[in-house]
């Protein structure tokens, strides 16, 4: 179960890696208008907005990764970022858009609960 556990934590790490491109440097560009429905003067409008949450996704993804580096003793620091994965997933549904859910929120849970199931030794 852990090996499980750490493959969600490191996949869940990746995407946030993912999005912090997505949002720093391509919000603009084709593929980041196309990912988030953007016209170009959307774009260009919310461009430091997108950067500073692609920022923030970064430290997520950092924190993640810190956690897998521990090993053992990264449990908390785990639990704890896959915990605010979870609630940005859950605001972000609640506020922007429903699949955001699915993308960020169900990884993060997914995580979450083979993390404690492998510490119950479950």
């Amino acid at each position: 179960m852990s090996l499980a556990a750490n493959l969600i934590v490191a996949l869940t790490a990746l995407m946030h890696v993912y999005f912090l491109i997505l949002e720093m440097f391509l919000w603009d560009k084709p593929l980041g208008m196309k990912t988030f429905r953007l016209t170009p003067e959307r774009a260009r409008d919310t461009k430091v907005l997108a950067a500073n949450q692609g920022l923030y996704n970064g430290f997520l993804a950092a924190g993640l990764l810190w956690g897998l580096w521990l090993g053992g003793d990264g449990f908390a620091i785990k639990l704890f970022f896959l915990g605010c994965v979870l609630a940005a997933g859950v605001f972000g549904a609640a506020t922007v858009n429903r699949r955001i859910l699915f993308v960020q929120g169900l990884p993060a849970a997914a995580g979450l609960a083979l993390l404690l199931l492998s510490r119950s030794g479950g």
